[in-house]
């Protein structure tokens, strides 16, 4: 039996450290069950609100289209990301460039925002890969990426979104800060009408590692959207716009239906102000969809505040 010793616990006093663990516990599980019930409360007013909504799109509106962001909106994480992970597949570039790539996905998708220097350095590191290739071979081999890594990251919401325009007749465009090459093959393979992307220079075929004129970003998004409406005959304020992201304020503002899609923390603000219609895909509580860094750092904050505050007692 006395083998057995190491199954049986051990008793021993609770030390002060541990009570102080036990405390910080007890009170991170209380805030993050009021946040809990917070964010329950928030639901059940937007499905109210969605139950209140006419009923849209219209159809036989052919005035009217549908422009989709697609990183996060679309697509769960960022386009770019995945096609660099399939390019290092077929040895475009080595582990070390891969492992940034691998850096950089991750952060987009813990912080769930697009962050403009950020982006430009994983757009340089894209246009240095793909330098001196030709556009019919990118192409060829974004098909093929786009089985791999992309088809099975649509969120089905969004998605579905997009067919309700379709089936009413109306056309349904990507507009993304991702190479147009690889935003028209995505657009394609969902049965959509095109896409407004970043397009690299290419000369007689082939990429020259730069760009023309700069990055389908933020106001570059809207401006995009506002010429193709106006080459389309297309009427804005009968349009929809969908994004996660802040930086698509500009093209949000444009249209006349606006939708936060899984948004970040600065346009669900922005939309709820403006009383924009929502919509969050994204799997688990609003807590853990929002963002799992700032629940955590509050339980976190919670925590140590407690323990802080019991020490300082046990002190006097």
């Amino acid at each position: 039996m006395a083998a057995l010793g190491w199954l049986t616990p051990r008793r021993r006093s609770a030390t002060a450290r541990s009570v102080l663990a036990g405390e910080a516990a007890a009170e991170a599980a209380r805030k993050s069950s009021q946040q809990f019930e917070a964010l329950d409360a928030l639901e059940t007013r937007e499905r109210t609100a969605r139950a209140a909504e006419p009923e849209f799109p219209v159809a036989g509106d052919d005035r009217a289209a549908a422009f989709f962001d697609l990183d996060n909106t679309v697509m769960q994480g960022a386009a770019i990301f995945h096609f660099g992970r399939g390019l290092y597949k077929r040895k475009f570039f080595q582990r070390r460039e891969l492992a940034r790539f691998a850096w950089q996905q991750t952060w987009f998708r813990l912080a769930g925002v697009e962050d403009p220097e950020h982006m430009q350095d994983v757009r340089e590191s894209a246009l240095s890969i793909v330098k001196g290739h030709r556009v019919s071979e990118l192409m060829s081999i974004g098909e093929e990426i786009y089985d791999e890594y992309m088809a099975d990251r649509i969120w089905p919401g969004t998605r579905a979104l997009a067919q309700a325009h379709l089936d009413a007749g109306q056309k349904v465009w990507l507009v993304t800060a991702a190479p147009v090459e690889t935003a028209t093959i995505i657009a394609r393979r969902l049965g959509l009408t095109g896409a407004l992307g970043t397009v690299a220079e290419s000369v007689d075929g082939v990429y020259t590692g730069k760009l023309v004129g700069e990055p389908l970003h933020g106001p570059a998004k809207a401006e995009a959207v506002r010429a193709l409406a106006s080459a389309e005959g297309l009427d804005l304020t009968r349009c929809a716009a969908y994004s996660d992201s802040h930086n698509d304020i500009p093209m949000l503002s444009l249209v006349g239906h606006p939708y936060a899609i899984n948004p970040d923390t600065k346009l669900r603000k922005h939309a709820r102000e403006r009383e924009w219609r929502l919509r969050d895909y994204r799997t688990g509580r609003k807590a853990a969809k929002v963002g799992i860094p700032a629940a955590a750092g509050v339980g976190a904050l919670a925590g140590g505040t407690a323990a802080a505050v019991a020490l300082h007692r046990r002190r006097r």
